[in-house]
């Protein structure tokens, strides 16, 4: 197939371009290369992609609507995976306006081009933050996500509003990914392991926040690729039991669908920092403060419908997950100091 991966600089836009590329398919990447985290990080991603002669890419903003247009219309994509956001809950209380020209004028954009250019199914990142004040665990797709804590998270949210009214007018098949807490190699370095490591490194103390009483659902990325790698060739179907006396908000009358993607297994945050100490050999030193704004205690992901569906469930186990985190990480720094490159 040809495959249009927004973010493909990214972090899950890259493994996602790479498991397709080594499968044979035509990707087609698309990424801003912005500087909410290192654009060397980005860089030396995308530069892995394009020793792939399947692979092309466009720098582009998911807001300029004449420069998406034309790209797609350069190229018959078959499905488009939009994995292109900006991403963060706690940067979205400090720069509001990123999140909806990004997510929400992007995102329409990605809608308007899907729809005009008859994609046969657009899959896109929703997130575990839709999910805000729910208390009642593990989190189901059936339940019901209308109350954010973050402006992140309501845009999320906003877009699968977005995505099931295209599927509505317009027969469009879209499928909305609620990942919970992913990590691994090449991961963001605002999230939590790689802050923790870092710091752990270098001998400095780590905040914990919420005094270290926090659960989440942490996803192995490579269990996040074979998720969406199933679903490219699974476009989202109408569910003839909906009904709107009873509506279902995980599945449609439209050709829509919406999944977790999470381990279904919540490790403590405390846990979480022992698997870390565990593969550095070295203690963390730990600063303990509250929860944070925009934060939730715990996340549980209940995943049945994308068991049932894709016949795969995310299950690799923390301390594997660290370790290689880790054994990448240490190698990439490794080397960017024997070069002489210096980031973040």
């Amino acid at each position: 197939m040809k495959i249009l991966v927004t973010g493909s600089a990214g972090f899950i836009g890259f493994h996602v371009s790479k498991r397709l590329l080594n499968e044979g398919h035509e990707v087609v990447g698309l990424d801003n290369l912005n500087d909410y985290y290192s654009v060397q990080l980005k860089e030396d991603r995308l530069k892995q992609l394009t020793e792939h002669n399947n692979f092309s890419f466009y720098k582009n903003d998911l807001e300029d609507l004449p420069a998406m247009d034309q790209m797609f219309s350069e190229h018959n994509f078959e499905v488009v995976i939009n994995l292109a956001a900006q991403a963060g809950v706690r940067y979205s209380l400090e720069n509001p306006h990123a999140y909806i020209s990004s997510n929400i004028v992007g995102f329409t954009n990605i809608l308007e081009c899907s729809r005009h250019h008859k994609i046969k199914h657009l899959i896109y990142a929703s997130s575990s933050s839709v999910y805000g004040a729910n208390e009642s665990l593990p989190f189901s797709i059936h339940d019901n996500v209308d109350h954010p804590m973050s402006l992140y998270a309501a845009t999320k949210k906003s877009n699968e509003l977005m995505a099931h009214t295209y599927s509505q007018l317009f027969g469009l098949p879209t499928t909305g990914l609620r990942f919970f807490t992913v990590y691994g190699p090449w991961g963001r370095p605002d999230m939590a392991l790689f802050l923790f490591t870092k710091a752990i490194l270098k001998g400095e103390k780590i905040d914990v926040f919420n005094n270290g009483d926090m659960l989440r659902d942490f996803t192995y990325v490579d269990d996040i690729v074979e998720s969406i790698y199933r679903l490219t060739k699974q476009p989202a179907k109408v569910n003839p039991e909906w009904t709107g006396k009873n509506p279902d908000p995980g599945t449609s009358y439209a050709p829509y669908r919406v999944y977790n993607i999470g381990n279904n297994s919540p490790v403590k945050l405390l846990d979480f920092i022992e698997a870390i100490e565990n593969k550095l050999g070295i203690e963390a030193k730990k600063n303990f403060l509250p929860l944070q704004a925009g934060d939730v205690p715990q996340t549980f992901a209940n995943v049945e419908d994308l068991i049932n569906d894709i016949q795969f469930k995310p299950e690799t186990k923390i301390q594997d997950g660290i370790d290689q985190f880790i054994e990448w990480y240490t190698a990439y720094y490794k080397k960017n100091i024997e070069t002489g490159v210096t980031h973040s």
